[in-house]
């Protein structure tokens, strides 16, 4: 005969279940810890780093670097002339020389310090898809992927995690580049506060670069293939927008009469002002196909150099922004064709920046493919590409 012996616990006093005090708690999909980012980070940093061809690249990258700033010194120096030699005529106390010799020296800095910048962003353009178009599906390749999908790391510590890794790869790029743009300050007329926000704005574009390679690397399975839609994004934002903003010309042409300030004859003598007619483009409609470009961005966002500097002295960076800031004033209201500057053509509006507008459109379009990695990463996931191998 067997006995049931009944055992009494007062309220509250029952023990846990083991295995529920120690199951781990789960994580939520946007869930962002720094253990976790810290884990990934390291274990995509170390398999870069252990790699030779990572130290071969950094390496050439800044002999390539060094070749271009000296041949940029060089161009410049015949472009500009390290010196302007003229001459000022003498007020007469000295009976012995009628004329006194003047050296200027010219501030070549604007013109070396845009070639740099722009030469580093291209480049950085072209080094940061291959540090993020591949590392969701090449891991989903190797089989190592469903590892830490299964593992605590939320979604979202996994892709910001790769994220930050590409773009710590893609600023060490930068870094090592960076010597060269602070010897371009050498050369004068350029402002400290000019390369301080030039560099801010790269390493910004570059880590837009990078998400936007890391979402085309969960869209799709091939590393090939997201490599090539990253790059092909890439060039619609430097090359397509200046196209697209090109045909648009013939759209935005249109005939308008203008109040114009011209000569009153045909000698020359006197202006008034007339009313006339004149073909013209309203770029003030179509400035913002411009405004998403990553150079427009820099370039209108660096201060101006000193006007000692600007004075007969090409500045690319002052070039673009000009250009951009005119488009989105669109054609003045009033013109002055007479030319002695008495009028205000009415291009004050052109001052308003462009830069804070592209800038949200790159940050808006990053946030987007890290949106969508983190989306890509849940498990589980109801449909997967043909062929796709889980682990």
């Amino acid at each position: 005969m067997s006995h049931a012996v009944e055992v009494e616990h007062e309220p509250g006093d029952l023990p846990a279940a083991p295995d529920e005090r120690r199951a781990p708690r789960r994580t939520g999909t946007w869930t962002l810890r720094r253990q976790g980012l810290r884990t990934i980070v390291e274990l995509e940093l170390r398999q870069r780093v252990r790699s030779a061809r990572w130290r071969v690249a950094l390496g050439a990258w800044f002999v390539v670097c060094g070749l271009v700033t000296w041949l940029t010194f060089e161009a410049s120096a015949q472009l500009v002339g390290p010196d302007y030699v003229g001459s000022v005529e003498d007020d007469g106390t000295d009976a012995f020389s009628s004329q006194l010799t003047v050296t200027v020296h010219v501030p070549r800095g604007p013109l070396i310090f845009g070639f740099i910048v722009f030469f580093v962003l291209l480049a950085g353009f072209l080094v940061a898809p291959t540090l993020s178009a591949g590392t969701i599906n090449g891991d989903r390749e190797a089989g190592t992927l469903a590892t830490l999908q299964v593992t605590l790391l939320s979604p979202a510590e996994i892709a910001v995690g790769k994220l930050l890794a590409g773009w710590t790869a893609a600023v060490a790029f930068l870094v090592v580049a960076l010597p060269f743009v602070i010897v371009s300050l050498a050369a004068g007329g350029v402002r400290v506060l000019s390369l301080v926000v030039t560099l801010v704005l790269l390493v910004v574009l570059l880590g837009v670069v990078c998400a936007i390679g890391l979402g085309f690397s969960a869209l799709v399975s091939r590393t090939t293939a997201s490599a090539l839609l990253t790059y092909l994004t890439v060039l619609a934002l430097t090359v397509g927008t200046v196209i697209l903003f090109a045909l648009t010309f013939p759209m935005i042409t249109q005939t308008d009469d203008v109040r114009a300030y011209q000569s009153a004859d045909v000698a020359g003598v006197g202006c008034t002002w007339t009313t006339d007619t004149e073909s013209r483009a309203h770029t003030e409609r179509t400035w913002w196909l411009l405004a998403a470009n990553p150079f427009v961005v820099v370039a209108d966002a660096a201060p101006a150099a000193p006007s000692a500097a600007r004075f007969g002295v090409p500045d690319p960076l002052g070039a673009i922004r000009a250009g951009v800031r005119t488009a989105r004033s669109g054609p003045p209201d009033r013109e002055d064709w007479c030319g002695d500057g008495t009028v205000d053509d009415g291009q004050s509006t052109s001052n308003a920046p462009v830069w804070p507008w592209g800038l949200g459109a790159n940050l808006l379009l990053g946030g987007g493919a890290v949106w969508l990695t983190v989306r890509r990463l849940r498990i589980p996931q109801s449909t997967l590409a043909r062929g796709t191998r889980v682990a």
